[in-house]
């Protein structure tokens, strides 16, 4: 695919309010969202299905989440439009021959293979979303809303994207999501930018990030970000040795929190981080 004439969107924002079922919460912390979108490749692949009203065939936006276990730092969710041709079930290979061609569910992979995958998945991917939700969030919300909130913040924000620049009534978009639940997207706003909630179709799919190719493409943005401010927190504090165990509780982790107390960036509604602080 050529890249060269491409019109890519920066997609920047940072979010210190959310609507959540009707209510608007102030955020304990901001939440950032990072990301691009392909707007020549998008209606290169997609604008004809819409202009011959061909709803049998879906865009597909993969989701997923890496950080849920950790006494330490951000979860990180990142949502991922790979190309059409390539978007599918792993099984069936349709990254045979492409620069993905080694892209499988990230747990999988060696550290230097998602890091070589990172930059490949940006590059062709159609569009991305990356969001950093904050230990201070996710003790405000509990881990399961803040990784809910996450993928649903992803999603609404590609969704977003795409009627912006194919314009409504789009075509079907189906959101694949990693795990057994889907978050509840903020249908009320969708619909006031023109997305109809029958054109969305959500699927949880466990163990996703090893089945579809667009859910593992999203797993690796959300475990290569997160990694990447695991090693900047080891490097402003590295008595803790983060970049071995990357928040996790281990017990080298366990005895450095011990030792040398509790960091800001620690998740203090977690039982090992609360008994530390005596509560």
């Amino acid at each position: 695919m050529p890249h060269t004439e491409n019109h890519i969107l920066q997609i920047k924002r940072s979010i210190e309010q959310i609507d959540i079922k009707g209510q608007y919460i102030n955020l304990a912390s901001p939440i950032y969202l990072s990301g691009q979108f392909n707007i020549t490749e998008l209606l290169a692949q997609y604008s004809n299905n819409i202009a011959q009203g061909d709803a049998g065939s879906a865009l597909q936006i993969g989701v997923d989440e890496a950080g849920r276990g950790p006494l330490l730092g951000s979860v990180n969710v990142a949502s991922a439009i790979l190309p059409r041709a390539w978007s599918g079930l792993i099984e069936e290979q349709p990254l045979k021959d492409t620069p993905l061609s080694i892209l499988t569910d990230s747990k999988q992979l060696s550290e230097k293979k998602r890091d070589t995958l990172y930059p490949l998945v940006q590059q062709y991917a159609l569009g991305f979303i990356i969001a950093d939700i904050p230990a201070a969030v996710i003790d405000q919300v509990n881990i399961l809303q803040a990784t809910m909130l996450g993928m649903r913040l992803c999603t609404e924000m590609l969704l977003e994207a795409i009627a912006a620049h194919l314009g409504t009534p789009m075509l079907k978009v189906e959101v694949l999501f990693d795990g057994n639940r889907c978050p509840e997207l903020n249908y009320a706003r969708l619909e006031g930018l023109g997305i109809k909630e029958s054109m969305i179709d959500c699927q949880a799919w466990v163990k996703g990030d090893a089945r579809h190719t667009s859910i593992a493409a999203a797993s690796i943005l959300a475990k290569v970000s997160r990694d990447t401010t695991m090693y900047t927190l080891d490097a402003q504090h590295p008595e803790y040795g983060i970049a071995k165990h990357k928040g996790y509780p281990t017990k080298a982790h366990l005895e450095a929190i011990e030792t040398y107390g509790v960091l800001p960036a620690h998740r203090r509604s977690f039982a090992p981080v609360r008994k530390a602080l005596g509560n």
